[in-house]
């Protein structure tokens, strides 16, 4: 272990900016905590259905706060298009083959999800599983690809990203939900937030690129400002508290995004900012970075897996034969929680299992990167390039 990262450390580009990478492992780290802690299995009447601790238990609304993470994942991903495509021309690439080369990236490991996926289902049918709980199963298994199109399209506006200014997709959300909760427009129009909400951290990202945002005093009036904002809109405009879908909910604050997403992310995005500091400094240990290292390069992986694994773990543990506390049981109980908090190392091992498995529909070169673990090649390797 300790020569696998002094490895990792000696093949990183001295001019790589560590704490970039770790924001992007926090934010994948926070989806996948959120989505284990918050989405719940329940067997009833020889059919699966989910449910959410939030729906009946609202004062775990915080852990939303905490594991909504997609602002932040949007803000790296912002940043490091709109770097990588500013590279790109000055190396004489052209648009199109950077951006083929970006989505293949991105979409290379759904086709291993896709392909398992389509083979369950057909052996479900076949066996004679319920439509209700097939369509559980696949939605959870499904509900990430949406992110993933939403992010292809923003990679796709980079050239547009790097020129547009934060304020006016912002601009935008505000007049949505204007129109929508306030003059009664149909609830259709809502949806024009799915591309304007999370345009605002990407175009943040893409300016942080060119250098406007390394200032700790925006970074400060965007978390101030953002969480004055979102506490406001909660307060007296009637947004919900959540940062995330709850079943049975009027108004979702997520889907489509509301104006309350889009300031909270705002919010999510100073302190990250803020954050970029003491995690360079951390990110020297050799040990810290390794850690950082191997879960971005693995990060897609992990992502379009994690679904997957908890599932696995909620249908083994129907073998038991009755309905096992925090795995099948409703989530209308504080208890509930502590027992899911309890599940979550065997959701991790599922999930590494899966990894095992996956990983490599994520390496470009499957060859480069086990050349990078055997001989701990420096800057130039394609593993390295990719963290």
């Amino acid at each position: 272990m300790r020569d696998l990262i002094r490895r990792i450390d000696a093949a990183t580009p001295p001019d790589r900016d560590r704490a970039v990478d770790a924001l992007r492992a926090f934010a994948i780290l926070g989806v996948v905590l959120g989505h284990w802690l918050v989405t719940a299995l329940v067997s009833d009447s020889g059919t699966v259905h989910t449910a959410s601790p939030l729906q009946n238990l609202p004062q775990l609304t915080p852990l939303s706060w905490a594991f909504q993470t997609l602002a932040v994942f949007l803000l790296v991903g912002g940043q490091v298009a709109a770097k990588s495509y500013t590279a790109a021309r000055a190396r004489g690439t052209t648009y199109r083959h950077w951006l083929t080369d970006r989505l293949a990236r991105l979409f290379r490991p759904v086709a291993a999800v896709g392909a398992l996926w389509t083979a369950a289902t057909l052996a479900m049918l076949a066996s004679g599983v319920g439509f209700e709980t097939l369509h559980t199963l696949l939605k959870l298994v499904l509900s990430p690809l949406w992110f993933l199109l939403v992010f292809a399209a923003l990679t796709a506006a980079t050239p547009l990203t790097t020129r547009l200014h934060p304020l006016w997709p912002l601009a935008v959300v505000l007049h949505v939900d204007l129109l929508r909760f306030g003059l009664g427009a149909p609830a259709w129009l809502g949806w024009i937030n799915i591309a304007a909400g999370w345009l605002i951290p990407f175009t943040l990202g893409a300016a942080w690129a060119r250098g406007a945002l390394h200032s700790r005093a925006t970074a400060w009036t965007l978390l101030l400002g953002g969480t004055a904002a979102t506490a406001l809109l909660i307060l007296f405009a009637g947004y919900p508290a959540s940062m995330v879908g709850v079943p049975g909910a009027t108004v979702s604050n997520l889907n489509p995004p509301t104006l309350a997403a889009a300031t909270f992310g705002l919010a999510q995005c100073g302190a990250a900012l803020l954050l970029l500091a003491p995690l360079r400094r951390i990110l020297q240990r050799p040990a810290a970075w390794a850690a950082v290292a191997l879960m971005n390069l693995s990060a897609m992986t992990v992502f379009l897996w994690h679904q997957t694994a908890m599932m696995t773990v909620t249908a083994l543990g129907l073998l038991a034969g009755n309905p096992l506390p925090g795995l099948h049981t409703s989530p209308d109980h504080p208890a509930w929680l502590l027992a899911r908090l309890a599940w979550l190392p065997a959701f991790a091992a599922a999930l590494l299992i899966c990894w095992a498995a996956f990983h490599t529909y994520e390496q470009r070169r499957r060859r480069s990167h086990s050349r990078v673990v055997r001989e701990g090649r420096p800057a130039r390797s394609a593993q390295v390039r990719r963290v």
